[in-house]
């Protein structure tokens, strides 16, 4: 679990602080993204959680252990940290780079040697083929791989990630969400999500938290903060198509299927309302097949799409 009470930074000479008495939990085993304006204050808090910046004020309790009182060292090597432009050492081959940590922690090296395999197959690269490549070798999604195999090394409970997939284009960057999001759900880490991505942020996060010039506006679950935004800052940030959003939330198996059979490709039932809607435009039809038999309707999909009456934003 990770506990920010109260949680401040204010850099000298700043007109304002960069975060202003921030009080969040993200609950063990689960994932929270941060998400806000450029500027608002995401980064400087997740840097705060693993001490690389100094908190002005307030407190941050990690696994109930006080994280201001710890070693700055040993609170990081306890800590899996990816960043967007990676950081991998350039003149250590892939091994000796997710080795890092466990090297560290004074691991022997049959240990080492079989976590790095371990690893490497979690992120879907193969040993045999990736471990004694050096990071020029690599692709940038191969790189970002291997950024989280590293930090998932030494199997810490807490996982920080800052803009992790920030620098791949966007079709890779679909890929490594949906492996990460595979990855979190497997490995029920505790993590915090930096990211400017609102569609990111609702994928990976099982709670958003929306920050605005250092401050907590709202923090929710994904479909409570899209359905109910607490202000017309947080809707207009979340953007007009908050209603095609939702559909990325609910997969096929949650909606009613039809036992009428439709011509095509069918789809699997993990597939997302949000992705049986674009085929339905792609292939100009009402309604896809699904796979296991039926069909899945456009008519069926407004009820996903939208919040009950009335529940509409306030303006600010």
């Amino acid at each position: 679990m990770i506990e920010l009470c109260d949680l401040s930074k204010h850099w000298p000479g700043a007109p304002a602080p960069a975060v202003a008495g921030l009080t969040l939990t993200v609950p063990e085993g689960t994932s929270c993204a941060l998400i806000g304006p450029s500027g608002c204050g995401k980064t400087t808090t997740l840097r705060m959680v693993n001490r690389l910046v100094a908190p002005s004020g307030g407190s941050i309790r990690i696994g109930g252990q006080d994280a201001l009182r710890a070693d700055p060292v040993t609170l990081r090597r306890g800590i899996g940290y990816v960043i967007q432009n990676v950081g991998l050492f350039p003149h250590r081959d892939v091994a000796a780079n997710i080795a890092t940590v466990p090297r560290l922690l004074g691991w022997d090296r049959a240990r080492i040697a079989a976590r790095v395999e371990a690893v490497l197959a979690l992120v879907g690269l193969d040993p045999a083929r990736f471990a004694h490549r050096l990071p020029r070798q690599l692709s940038g999604g191969e790189r970002q791989r291997v950024g989280v195999a590293r930090a998932l090394a030494a199997d810490p409970p807490v996982l920080l990630m800052d803009e992790p997939f920030g620098a791949v284009d966007p079709v890779l960057r679909g890929r490594l969400q949906e492996e990460v999001l595979r990855l979190l759900k497997q490995l029920r880490k505790t993590v915090l999500i930096v990211t400017h991505d609102v569609e990111e942020a609702i994928r990976l996060g099982d709670a958003v938290a929306i920050l605005r010039a250092g401050r907590l506006v709202q923090h929710a679950a994904p479909a409570e903060l899209l359905a109910h935004p607490a202000d017309g800052f947080v809707a207009g940030f979340l953007g007009q198509d908050r209603a095609l959003k939702r559909l990325a939330l609910f997969t096929i198996a949650e909606a009613p299927r039809r036992a009428e059979p439709v011509p095509g490709e069918p789809l699997a039932a993990t597939a997302t309302l949000h992705q049986a809607l674009a085929e339905m435009l792609a292939r100009g039809t009402r309604a896809v097949p699904v796979v296991g038999g039926g069909s899945l309707a456009l008519d069926d999909l407004p009820g996903f799409a939208a919040p009950s009456p009335g529940t509409e934003a306030r303006s600010p």
